[in-house]
């Protein structure tokens, strides 16, 4: 009897064991994770090169514009190659500002929570207009 009992307690105490240890694991790799993502961000971010804006055309096809020092140019990315296809003006380009091109996922996740609570599931696609707005 005695030893049954000490049986489970170790048994106990070893899945405890498991379990803190598996946390300990993922929150290390959540950590990780997030420090690498910013440092690669990091690494990634140039003063003199920024990309504003990309459009999908097929598959491996992508019309971009960036911004190389004070000159914006379009140019055309595929799997191959890319092609210059104009410089641009700043005038002719809408919403040049760096923040134009950022979204804030908190005001957009509410915006949608919000939809949903009160209409239903059907009304996404009032929330992916009022982000095209933004």
């Amino acid at each position: 009897m005695l030893l049954s009992s000490s049986g489970g307690v170790d048994s106990a105490v070893q899945l405890i064991t498991v379990l803190i240890i598996f946390i300990l694991v993922l929150f290390i790799t959540f950590y990780v994770t997030k420090w690498m993502a910013g440092f690669q961000k990091q690494q990634m971010t140039g003063t003199n090169i920024k990309l504003l804006e990309t459009m999908r055309l097929s598959q491996s096809q992508f019309i971009q514009i960036i911004k190389v020092g004070e000159h914006y140019l379009a140019v055309a990315v595929s799997k191959e190659q890319v092609t210059l296809l104009a410089e641009l003006s700043e005038d002719e380009l809408k919403d040049v500002d760096d923040k134009a091109t950022e979204k804030d996922f908190s005001k957009v996740f509410a915006r949608f929570k919000d939809a949903v609570l009160q209409n239903g599931n059907d009304s996404t696609a009032k929330v992916q207009d009022k982000d095209e707005n933004i």
